[in-house]
């Protein structure tokens, strides 16, 4: 695992192009072996199937940056898990709703660092409400505010991802809705979601979700046991 005991300030983790051009290919033949049914729907949990459990190592996809908002667990975890989503990806909200409880047991005993990068390969709405999502960091409560975006396992329309609809909401988790609105529309707050994007793009994650577990790629909203076993082996490997 890169520097796994110190953490690094944002443009550290970013990668030479170089790097990620090699990362990406690597994603990318990892995502021709995932073949998903074409009977999927959102209610169904998305790609089951990965003929290559063992991956690339994609361990620069974790930035350990102890000022990180959008990120729960001790930057020094032994093992990350970085998930590249999407605010109207079905499988997303699944995957939050049914396995994400289940990984911040283990960020909360010190054992795993979460880190959230979004892609909005969706659209401009995904892009404003991962840009709602980051303000609402700034006042402490991304966690709160990822989860009501998810709500019952179940993505917001593009209708309820206007600004107002975000700045509505905030008002709804408790945040203060003045300050939410600024930050929302903040240059600052869009240069960070930009940078996310784009690390998240150019390391092969343009479908969601994808995740980073331990360094391997896992794709698609796998059930939470595949998500247990590999933190497992991660685990016991870091120790």
């Amino acid at each position: 695992m890169t520097n796994a005991q110190t953490p690094r300030s944002w443009p550290a983790w970013v990668v030479p192009v170089g790097v990620l051009a090699l990362v990406g290919i690597l994603i990318a033949l990892v995502l021709s072996l995932v073949t998903p049914s074409e009977s999927d729907s959102e209610e169904s949990s998305g790609p089951t199937v990965v003929e290559n459990p063992a991956g690339p190592d994609l361990s620069a996809a974790e930035s350990r940056d102890e000022n990180d908002l959008l990120a729960a667990g001790p930057a020094d975890a032994p093992v990350v898990l970085v998930m590249f989503s999407d605010y109207q990806c079905p499988f997303c909200a699944l995957w939050s709703e049914n396995t994400l409880p289940a990984m911040m047991e283990h960020a909360e005993d010190g054992d795993l660092r979460i880190e959230v990068r979004d892609v909005n390969v969706f659209g401009p709405a995904s892009e404003r409400a991962a840009r709602a999502s980051y303000a609402a960091a700034l006042q402490g409560a991304f966690w709160e505010y990822h989860h009501a975006l998810f709500a019952d396992g179940h993505h917001r329309t593009e209708a309820n991802l206007s600004e107002e609809a975000l700045i509505a909401l905030a008002g709804d988790v408790g945040l203060d809705a003045e300050k939410f609105a600024a930050d929302l529309n903040a240059p600052a707050t869009a240069e960070v979601i930009a940078k996310n994007q784009n690390f998240g793009l150019e390391l092969g994650a343009t479908s969601t979700p994808m995740f980073v577990l331990g360094g391997k790629p896992i794709i698609g909203a796998q059930p939470t046991e595949v998500f247990e076993d590999a933190f497992q082996a991660a685990l016991d490997s870091a120790r």
